[in-house]
C-alpha cells in the first residue's frame, strides 16, 4: 500500500524538476563583468577590436550601455580638469586649503600621475584623455586646423553604447552654437576650445559646423550643470567639466587672472572653484547612487611665464561612495590610465594607450 502511494508522488516530483529552468553554467551578460570591457584578460582582447569604431563599440557595451548597471556598481562619472600645476606645488601650497584639507582626506589621490612623456602643450593631453593618444596633435590650435576624422574615441563609444554624456564649459560664448573658436575677443577671453577634446572630432561637430545639433546638445554652458544635477533624468552618466581659464589655475592675459598674477592667487582661484563645485556634485542623487568624481590636472608646472609645462607628477583625486578615503596610490600612471579606468566603468573597449595601461582599481573598495 505504501509503495503504491509513494511511487506516483515521486514521479510527479521528478517531472517538476525536469521542467524547471536550470541556472547552472549561465549568467546575465549585462551583470557579468567578465563578459564586458572590465579589467579581465578577455576585455583587454576586445580592446584591440575597439580601434575600429564599428566593431569596437558594439558587442562589449551594447547590452549594458543603457542599463544603469548592477547595484553597487559605478554608474556615473564626473571629471573636472584643471591646469598647469604639479602635485608637489599644490600639496605645499597654503592657497590649496580645500584640495589638501578635503579632497585628499575624503578621497584617494595619486602620487605619481604624469602626462605621457613630453606630451605638451595642453591640447594634446586633453586629446589623450579622450582617445588614448594625441593623434598627432602637438599644438593648441583650434579645430579648424586640428580636427580629426577618427571615430574611435571615448564619447563615440558612449554614444554607441547608449550611455549619456555632456561637456559643461565655463565662459561658453554662445549656447545656441557649436563654439569652435577660442580667442581673447570672446567669452571675456576665458574660453579655450583646446580644453574641450570632444570638439576636435568630426563625428561630434559634423566636421566643424557651428550649427551642429549633436555638438550643441552635448557641449553646454557650465551654468546648466546645477539644474541637471537636480533632475536624475537629466544627469549624464559621463560629465566632462571644464572651468574657465581663470578657475582652472591656467591664467590668461587681458583678464582678471593674467599669467603674471601671483602664482598663489591662481591656485586660490582654482581651490575656491573646486570648493564650490565638488559639494554640489556630491549632493546629487547620481553621485550618491554609484557616482565617482575625478579631479585631474592636464600638465605640470610651467617653466616660467609662458614656458613649456612639465610632465609632472600632477595632482589627481578620486571621490565617491566606493573610494578609499585618504588612500595614496603610488604606482606610475598617466592619461592612458584615466581613459582605461573610464572605459572599464562603462564596459567599452580600450583604445590605443589604454590597452596596456593600468587602471585606478586600487583606489576603490569595489571596482567597477
Amino acid at each position: 500500500m505504501l509503495r503504491s502511494v509513494v511511487a506516483p508522488v515521486l514521479s510527479f516530483a521528478l517531472a517538476l524538476v525536469a521542467l524547471a529552468p536550470s541556472s547552472c553554467g549561465s549568467s546575465d551578460p549585462a551583470e557579468d563583468p567578465g563578459s564586458s570591457g572590465g579589467t579581465s584578460g578577455t576585455s583587454g582582447t576586445s580592446g584591440t577590436s575597439g580601434t575600429s569604431g564599428t566593431s569596437g563599440t558594439s558587442g562589449t557595451s551594447g547590452t549594458s550601455g543603457s542599463d544603469s548597471g548592477p547595484s553597487g556598481a559605478i554608474k556615473t562619472v564626473f571629471v573636472i580638469v584643471m591646469e598647469n600645476h604639479s602635485w608637489d606645488t599644490i600639496k605645499k601650497s597654503a592657497q590649496a586649503s580645500y584640495i589638501n584639507g578635503t579632497l585628499a582626506k575624503e578621497g584617494a589621490f595619486a602620487e605619481a600621475y604624469s602626462t605621457p612623456p613630453g606630451n605638451h602643450p595642453s591640447e594634446p593631453n586633453y586629446i589623450w584623455m579622450e582617445a588614448g593618444d594625441n593623434l598627432g596633435i602637438t599644438t593648441d590650435d583650434d579645430p579648424a586646423k586640428n580636427h580629426k576624422a577618427e571615430k574611435d574615441h571615448l564619447v563615440s563609444q558612449l554614444d554607441a553604447a547608449g550611455i549619456s554624456w555632456k561637456v559643461y564649459a565655463e565662459a561658453l560664448p554662445d549656447p545656441t552654437k557649436c563654439n569652435l573658436v577660442s580667442s581673447p575677443s570672446i567669452g571675456n577671453g576665458k574660453y579655450g576650445v583646446k580644453h574641450i577634446p570632444q570638439l576636435f572630432f568630426d563625428d561630434v561637430t559634423d566636421t566643424n559646423k557651428d550649427t551642429s545639433k549633436k555638438c550643441i546638445d552635448h557641449v553646454r554652458p557650465f551654468t546648466e550643470l546645477t539644474g541637471d544635477l537636480g533632475d536624475a533624468s537629466k544627469t549624464a552618466r559621463y560629465s566632462f567639466i571644464v572651468p574657465d581659464l581663470c578657475n582652472d589655475m591656467h591664467g590668461i592675459a587681458g583678464t582678471d587672472c593674467p599669467l603674471s598674477i601671483n602664482p598663489g592667487a591662481l591656485v586660490k582661484k582654482g581651490d575656491d572653484f573646486l570648493a564650490a563645485l565638488v559639494p554640489k556634485l556630491q549632493g546629487s542623487q547620481a553621485y550618491k547612487d554609484g557616482g565617482v568624481i575625478f579631479v585631474v590636472w592636464d600638465e605640470g608646472d610651467e617653466g616660467g611665464l609662458g614656458g613649456t609645462a612639465s610632465d609632472g607628477p600632477v595632482p589627481f583625486f578620486a571621490l565617491g561612495p566606493s573610494v578609499k578615503k585618504g588612500y595614496a596610490m603610488t604606482k606610475k600612471v598617466d592619461h592612458s590610465a584615466y581613459l582605461r579606468t573610464v572605459q572599464t566603468i562603462f564596459k567599452v573597449p580600450f583604445l590605443r594607450g589604454a590597452k596596456t595601461a593600468p587602471d585606478f582599481a586600487e583606489m576603490f573598495t569595489s571596482f567597477p
